[in-house]
């Protein structure tokens, strides 16, 4: 049957990094049929976590660490998880960040560039942390605000802490959830790399902010966010500080994003009133994503402005939210436009309706 009276894709171009993206609801049954997804999921009983014992690990390298006071009621709830309760130094604690045993970068190493035939080569010089919050089963959508909050503290602490170490020009904070999208580890955590380069995707977008700002003499994120809520069909939740979208352009099924409400260009500078609001912002999005879509893989990472002392001030910072519903094909890896084969307005309405 011929489909030519039939929209069943929409080109959509984003109007920061002028990428084009595929729409393609016609390839897709409806939105709901995600709420099925079989996905992996990586046993990993308390007793075996490498999270939940790190006094039996004394390489460990503990870079910060939030103990529990007495009493604290989260000692309650971790206890009905199963012994041990997590410690180090055999104190408890809500939160510990560590140095990656396994890291992709490391500081510990003389900083020399070098050329190898036409290539420009750095050493892996940086720095890998492992951020873990004291719960081995409750994912961050199911976590008291409070110790959402206590996360988003210690991103911004360890943030502030490795901007200021030498030739880091970019931080990157990033969590992965079950294995399909790059978990090794059952246990919810994120992970902090600092390293001496600004990524392809910052570059990009940190251009096309500038260029469009300099055009229009706005903001784009600004120009999003104001549209969006003058329309209200992509956005699934709203607070004071906080705005979190299924954007107009979904790179995958289900994306959100997550924007300070006014202009930021700096995650880092984020103040302790807005850290709750946008602990709320986070743990409604993912709770959605969880009850929605079945507990699906997903990443999730934050864009700010580099680390390198200029100045960013036309970008906006924001986290991407984005669920593993899909695999890339051969004409997105051989074209690098992505096709989402759900429209955002329908995924929102789905976020929003799920109860």
């Amino acid at each position: 049957m011929s489909n030519k009276n039939q929209n069943v894709s929409e080109l959509r171009q984003d109007i920061v990094s002028k990428n084009w993206v595929v729409i393609a609801s016609g390839r897709s049954k409806r939105p709901k049929t995600y709420q099925g997804i079989k996905v992996a999921v990586l046993e990993q009983p308390k007793k075996d976590c490498p999270f939940c014992n790190f006094d039996k690990q004394p390489d460990t390298h503990v870079t910060l660490i939030h103990p529990l006071i007495p009493n604290d009621p989260y000692i309650a709830e971790l206890k009905k998880e199963g012994n041990p309760l997590p410690t180090w130094k055999k104190e408890p604690y809500s939160i510990i960040d560590v140095q990656n045993k396994f890291p992709a970068f490391v500081s510990d190493q003389k900083f020399t560039e070098k050329q190898v035939g036409p290539y420009k080569v750095l050493p892996g010089f940086g720095y890998h942390e492992v951020i873990i919050p004291a719960s081995h089963n409750k994912t961050y959508g199911q976590l008291a605000d409070s110790r959402v909050k206590e996360i988003i503290d210690v991103f911004q602490a360890r943030y502030l802490a490795l901007a200021k170490e030498p030739h880091i020009d970019y931080i990157s904070i990033i969590h992965n959830h079950r294995p399909e999208a790059g978990a090794s580890v059952a246990h919810p955590h994120s992970q902090l790399f600092a390293i001496p380069v600004i990524p392809k995707d910052i570059r990009n977008s940190l251009h096309g902010s500038k260029k469009y700002f300099a055009e229009h003499g706005k903001c784009p994120h600004c120009e999003i966010l104001e549209w969006e809520r003058e329309k209200k069909v992509r956005v699934i939740f709203e607070n004071d500080d906080f705005i979190a979208i299924c954007p107009f352009t979904s790179v995958v099924a289900f994306e959100v994003r997550i924007y300070p409400k006014l202009h930021s260009p700096y995650f880092e500078r984020i103040e302790d009133t807005e850290k709750i609001n946008l602990a709320k912002a986070l743990k409604f999005s993912l709770n959605k994503l969880y009850k929605a879509l079945n507990d699906p893989p997903f990443n999730f990472f934050i864009h700010t402005a580099p680390a390198d002392e200029q100045n960013h001030d036309h970008y906006h910072w924001h986290i991407e939210i984005l669920p593993k519903v899909t695999i890339w094909a051969g004409f997105e890896l051989s074209t690098g436009i992505e096709i989402s084969t759900v429209e955002p307005e329908e995924a929102a309405k789905l976020l929003r309706d799920t109860k």
